[in-house]
């Protein structure tokens, strides 16, 4: 069995290269172990959103007063939210498969493993390519915590299918998922405490804005535990206790469940990756050029696998400038607009730069901070709420990087990331005509 393309892994980055490269004409072999669309689709990006859009309907439910609406007793039936994030899941792998079916994709369900850069054995059959594309993706990491593996736990796939009502949440870890979590859980009225090493949520975010949101939640009655770590669990009667220790000293909390989600890391074993001894960076990811080709000719890197941004998008983008690559198009990757988004409620979307990494590179930047309610259709949909934006550029006003709070910011961040990535002013919005009144003219006005 020859093909020109064979791609271990079936989530973002390889689906999304399988259909590229089957659109282009070429022959194309996709090995997936589990449910095409990887975790993003099956367990990440889509379930959680689900689950969130839920949390916020039901948020405005409960606060249609607000908005002169009388909803009386609001309530929700956690079952069917999960059954219908089951559906929705369910619905768009089917699309997946379809739409990998036209392009003469070969989907082989099973645990690939690689011979050498032009074999991959599956099973009892082996199938030689041309070019080998390596999107395994990544995979909770488990800290060793003394009494965890006996007190039990969640993972956010544990989380995604729990369909009993709770009464007490501890998260450990205040990143995305933990924050998207302790959103989903908190608009149910459970009672939800965060843990975080770091002295503030949500690493690698624009500080100013995390902790703005941490702010709105603690209204919301979320507890943080900042620079605090985690040392012991331990079960009684009461539930589990998780028992801690900061700056102020010692302390525990008593929980009815522990979510972990202290971050993912890399799938590098049980594959054969060893058989190809590519080159590595220092920080031990395997290294890749512009062309997300690896030291071996012919074999690329995509996704979470490369260890440059664990993001379904950004698998995405790498995807496609792997397959050019192999067409012969020279389209090589930017990571200079990468997005990022937090699904809380209220969102917070990122692109570019952060004030926390340009003073650490000593680059010359000026701030420009403007709340929400400029906007006028924010002000209409956002009854009592207050957003804010960040706009930083350089000594030219050139955009070095963009950050929003409030909704809907995961909308409106990619046109702040194209003008980032084109390395525009800011100026250069105004010569746009946006519609009137949406959120998107925050960007208008800033000056």
């Amino acid at each position: 069995m020859k093909y020109q393309v064979a791609i271990i892994g079936g989530g973002p980055a390889g689906y999304t290269a399988a259909e590229a490269a089957g659109k282009a004409g070429l022959s194309v072999v996709l090995f997936e172990k589990n449910n095409v669309g990887g975790v993003c689709l099956n367990e990440g990006c889509i379930p959680t959103k689900t689950l969130l859009y839920s949390a916020k309907v039901f948020d405005y439910a409960r606060h249609a007063s607000k908005y002169a609406v009388k909803v009386p007793e609001a309530s929700y039936d956690l079952a069917k939210i999960i059954s219908r994030k089951s559906k929705v899941v369910r619905k768009l792998v089917l699309g997946i498969k379809a739409r990998l079916a036209a392009c003469n994709v070969t989907l082989v369900t099973g645990e690939a493993q690689v011979v050498n850069s032009h074999t991959v054995r599956c099973g009892e059959a082996e199938y030689e390519c041309e070019h080998l594309l390596l999107c395994t993706g990544s995979q909770t990491f488990i800290p060793p915590i003394a009494g965890l593996e006996e007190t039990g736990y969640w993972t956010h796939r544990d989380a995604l299918d729990n369909k009993e009502p709770i009464h007490s949440l501890v998260i450990v870890g205040g990143g995305v998922i933990g924050m998207e979590f302790a959103s989903f859980f908190n608009s149910l009225g459970v009672q939800v405490t965060v843990i975080e090493m770091m002295e503030e949520i949500l690493g690698g975010i624009d500080r100013e804005l995390a902790a703005l949101l941490r702010t709105e939640y603690i209204k919301l009655g979320v507890k943080f535990l900042l620079n605090t770590k985690v040392t012991a669990f331990r079960k009684d009667e009461t539930g589990t206790i998780v028992s801690y220790e900061n700056a102020e000293g010692t302390g525990d909390v008593t929980t009815e469940k522990v979510l972990m989600s202290v971050g993912r890391r890399p799938v590098t074993q049980g594959f054969g990756l060893e058989n190809l001894q590519l080159a590595t960076t220092e920080r031990g990811n395997i290294r890749v050029d512009e062309y997300m080709q690896t030291s071996v000719p012919g074999v690329y890197v995509c996704g979470d696998l490369n260890g440059t941004s664990l993001l379904a998008h950004t698998a995405v983008r790498e995807a496609e400038v792997a397959i050019h690559h192999i067409l012969g198009k020279q389209d090589p990757m930017s990571y200079r607009a990468i997005p990022g988004v937090v699904y809380t409620n209220p969102e917070i979307a990122s692109v570019g730069a952060t004030e926390e990494a340009l003073q650490t590179s000593g680059t010359t930047y000026r701030a420009i901070r403007l709340p929400m309610t400029y906007s006028g259709r924010f002000v209409a949909e956002n009854e009592g709420l207050n957003g804010f934006c960040k706009v930083l550029v350089d000594e030219n006003d050139v955009l070095l990087g963009v950050h929003l709070l409030g909704n809907p910011s995961s909308e409106l961040i990619v046109l702040a990331g194209m003008m980032i990535e084109d390395r525009r002013r800011y100026s250069d919005w105004k010569k746009y005509v946006f519609p009137h009144p949406t959120v998107g003219e925050i960007f208008r006005e800033i000056d």
